[in-house]
């Protein structure tokens, strides 16, 4: 599929991401070929200290990392787990964990540290975020409440959202939907969600294998499609950037770009859908 600047011939302005966890121990993040083509900008936090060095080996121009940890601007306890996506501000529940296989081990605390947080709110070059992803195990909903200025220009956000709380204390996807309904956001839908096999049972002696029981996904909130008159013409295109490059919301899109051409007087959106109904070139 073409990208958003390609169908619509340069449109959108670039966007700016703000990537809260940005450790690269998974696959690329939604937004890697917006930023690849020069279209996004990316500030990341990531505190784990080996992480935060391959992001900056890796970096282009177009991004910039703080190993700052987000939170509520308190001090808190960082618990370091056996395995590193584990590790969270907040202390894992072993009564939850041994509901499934390997989790036990993985989320086994081997040391603590005290950490300073920081509230986004208080972080200038945060300031015009678009698009804002979290994945902090557990802390997210925490982030979000004090970064209430910064929500106010935000217009897609990817969290990472718990369905069982893995870690004592731990906010659920309910609350961070309350949440976020409150300041404007809908959930899009989850991407993906991640199951797994409740003990003892094991499907093909694999404990990554779901079955069951969900008990997380990474949940994509949107602006309120029924309040798009609270939306610039420039957040229109942003959004609709954000949702045909990461996300291929394509029916969205072509929403966002009929409101956007409605007050412009632009033509972008049936030229939009002509481009994504064209036949797709042979390969030779």
């Amino acid at each position: 599929m073409q990208s958003f600047q390609a169908l619509t011939g340069g449109a959108a302005p670039r966007v700016k991401v703000v990537d809260i966890g940005a450790n690269p121990i998974d696959s690329d993040p939604p937004y890697a070929a917006m930023l690849r083509a020069g279209d996004a900008e990316v500030v990341g936090f990531e505190p784990n200290r080996a992480a935060l060095a391959v992001l900056e080996q890796r970096k282009g121009p177009l991004e910039c990392y703080f190993p700052h940890a987000v939170g509520d601007g308190a001090r808190h306890v960082l618990h370091i787990c056996q395995a590193p996506g584990m590790t969270s501000l907040l202390e894992p529940d072993p009564a939850v964990l041994s509901l499934f296989h390997g989790f036990p081990e993985w989320g086994r605390v081997l040391a603590t540290e005290a950490v300073d947080t920081v509230r986004l709110d208080d972080v200038p070059e945060a300031v015009g975020t678009e698009l804002l992803k979290l994945d902090i195990q557990g802390a997210e909903l925490m982030v979000l409440r004090h970064a209430e200025a910064r929500l106010r220009d935000v217009l897609v956000i990817q969290a990472e959202v718990e369905f069982l709380p893995l870690y004592k204390g731990q906010p659920l996807f309910s609350e961070m939907e309350l949440f976020l309904r409150g300041r404007g956001f809908v959930l899009h839908r989850f991407f993906p969600e991640v199951s797994r096999a409740v003990r003892p049972m094991m499907v093909n002696n694999d404990p990554y294998a779901g079955l069951g029981q969900l008990v997380w996904a990474d949940a994509v909130f949107i602006r309120d499609l029924t309040r798009l008159d609270a939306l610039s013409d420039r957040q229109l295109l942003a959004m609709a950037a954000i949702l045909h490059d990461a996300y291929g919301a394509y029916d969205i899109v072509f929403r966002l770009l009929a409101d956007h051409d409605r007050r412009s007087g632009a033509a972008r959106a049936e030229p939009y859908l002509s481009g994504l109904q064209a036949p797709l070139p042979q390969a030779a």
